[in-house]
This record gives C-alpha cells, sequence and structure tokens, in this order.
C-alpha cells in the first residue's frame, strides 16, 4: 500500500535476482489492473530487449519512466510524478526472463488534500450563549477527520466544549470570556490543511439603552428642525409686513404757510386795492402813517425774518 498527495511523486518499487537458469530475455512490464475484470490490463512502461517502451498508456505519458535507466542491473521500479486522482489504482510488476516469471502487485492511493476549508461561527458570541464552531472542506479524498484545538490561553478546549471529528463541528455551551481565543481545525487525511478562526466572547449588548438613546436623539432633532422653521417663517412675516405697512404720514395734513406765500398774497391785495383806486383816493394812502400799515395777514411764524414785509412795502411805494 503505497498513499501520496495529488501533484506529488511517487516511486513503486519492483527489485529482483536473475538465477542461473534463467537464460531468456529480459523484460520489465507495468500494468494497471482495472477494477473491471472484463477490462483489458493497459500497459503503462515496458523494458524489452535492451529497449525502453514508456507511450503504451496516454494517461500518463511523460509522467512515467524507469528509476533505474538499465533495468538490467535487478531494478525495475518507476517513477510517477504528478500525480493525479485518476492515478489512484492496482500496479502490477511482471519480470520475465526464461524460464522464470514473478510479478508484484502495489496498491496506490492518491490523496487529495482538504481544500477551499472554511472555518466560522454559528452563534451569538455574548457571554452565557451557546455557539458552535464549524470547519468544513470543499475538496479532499474521503475519510476526512476534523480536529479542533486553541492556540492561545491555556491552549486548552473548554471543558464544555463537544467534538465531532465526523463533521468538524465544535460544540461549547453556556460560554464565557475565558473562552475567547484563537481556534485551529485540522483537516486531515494523512496530508492536511488548518483552518483558523478567532472567537471573542463579549458581554450581551444592552440592546434596551441603544433602542432609548435612538428615540432621544430623533425627538431632539425634530425639536431642533421645528424650531429653525418657525424661525424662518416669523422672519418671513416680519419682512413682508415692513414692505407692505406705509411709514406714519398723515397725508390729510395741509402743509404750512410759507412766508414767501404770505407776502405775495398780501402784496397782490394791496396791488389790487391800488389799482381800483383812484388819484383822489390815493391822498388816504399817502398820509397814512407807515406804521399803521394793517399787518394782520404778515403774521409771522417764529423764525421768520420781521423786516420782510416793510421791505416789501417800501418797494411799491
Amino acid at each position: 500500500m503505497v498513499e501520496k498527495a495529488r501533484g506529488e511523486k511517487v516511486t513503486l518499487p519492483c527489485t529482483f535476482t536473475v538465477s542461473q537458469e534463467d537464460q531468456g530475455p529480459l523484460d520489465v512490464e507495468w500494468v494497471l489492473i482495472p477494477t473491471d475484470n472484463q477490462k483489458k490490463e493497459p500497459t503503462i512502461i515496458m523494458y524489452s530487449v535492451d529497449r525502453i517502451y514508456n507511450d503504451y498508456y496516454e494517461a500518463m505519458n511523460g509522467r512515467v519512466q524507469f528509476t533505474n535507466p538499465d533495468p538490467r542491473s535487478g531494478d525495475g521500479s518507476i517513477n510517477i510524478v504528478n500525480l493525479k486522482s485518476a492515478d489512484t489504482g492496482t500496479y502490477q510488476c511482471r519480470v520475465k526472463k526464461a524460464p522464470g516469471v514473478e510479478s508484484q502487485k502495489i496498491r496506490l492511493t492518491v490523496l487529495v488534500k482538504p481544500a477551499g476549508t472554511k472555518c466560522y461561527i454559528e452563534g451569538s458570541q455574548e457571554t452565557g450563549r451557546d455557539l458552535t464552531l464549524k470547519c468544513v472542506s470543499q475538496e479532499g479524498s474521503p475519510l476526512l477527520s476534523y480536529n479542533w484545538r486553541k492556540l492561545t490561553g491555556t491552549k486548552e478546549l473548554p471543558v464544555t466544549s463537544l467534538l465531532n471529528k465526523d463533521t468538524g463541528e465544535l460544540s461549547l455551551k453556556n460560554v464565557s470570556e475565558e473562552y475567547s481565543g484563537t481556534y485551529s481545525c485540522v483537516a486531515a487525511n494523512r496530508v492536511g490543511a488548518d483552518c483558523f478562526v478567532v472567537l471573542n466572547v463579549s458581554p450581551p449588548i444592552n440592546t434596551a439603552g441603544i433602542i432609548a438613546g435612538a428615540v432621544i436623539g430623533t425627538l431632539l432633532g425634530l425639536f431642533l428642525l421645528a424650531f429653525l422653521v418657525f424661525c424662518c417663517c416669523k422672519k418671513r412675516k416680519e419682512k413682508k409686513y415692513e414692505e407692505e405697512v406705509p411709514h406714519d404720514i398723515r397725508v390729510d395734513a395741509s402743509p404750512p404757510k410759507s412766508r414767501t406765500s404770505t407776502a405775495r398774497s398780501y402784496v397782490g391785495s394791496n396791488r389790487s386795492s391800488l389799482g381800483s383806486m383812484s388819484p383822489a383816493n390815493m391822498e388816504g394812502y399817502a398820509t397814512t402813517p407807515y406804521n399803521q400799515v394793517p399787518s394782520e395777514d404778515l403774521k409771522h411764524s417764529p423764525g421768520q425774518n420781521p423786516n420782510f414785509p416793510h421791505q416789501r412795502y417800501l418797494h411799491l411805494i
């Protein structure tokens, strides 16, 4: 029995000795015995009449050769390189040298290394909970076995752990923070692969506190948003009111009389009076003292020049 991993190299041994009675030509032949007895045995490689034939079996073309280039030395072993899963089978070495004939069978098993191995945690990593460490290989020869071990801390599996080597499951009950660490799973079939997973056990999360905090934060955000909207609306209304309402000015109030209009009114009235008077009437006005000129229309407001009517009157005379 020979076991090798896929892709490796294997040597199938076949040694012999020749007795004095064996005088015929030496033939060394390797064949693959099929699982179905009804099928013909294909020849893998052969040495005959001082010549090597290694192109009989197309599936191993270029991958098989004699270990010793001269099998006459008594070594008819062969090497097979870059093994494939299909190379698994029973091989037979036949040595012929008339009148002697001997043969030997070898069972070759090509193992496929576990590949695509995935390690993961199933369950909550909170204290007091139950969880399972799982290890699964997507590829690998049958008869796979799984084994878990802890690489940190005490380097011993927890006392509550339960290992199933066939399925690769490591069950942990009522976990605590001491269970935290790095765990390794080895998937084996004499050619194995490691898979690592980190387990961190922590106290349960206070979900009620998280929800309450989220609700309070949302309410505060809504209140702030409503306050900003209220301020914007108020400012917009004030601006609109200033644009629509006029300033407090009385439109119906008549403007105060100016000095110029009063003086002009007085002068105009005097002109009309003078124009209607006859030369005979002029005497009365000529003899009238200056200081007796009617001045009730010339009443001036504070701040006006009191000499203004006097100057206008002298100008008319």
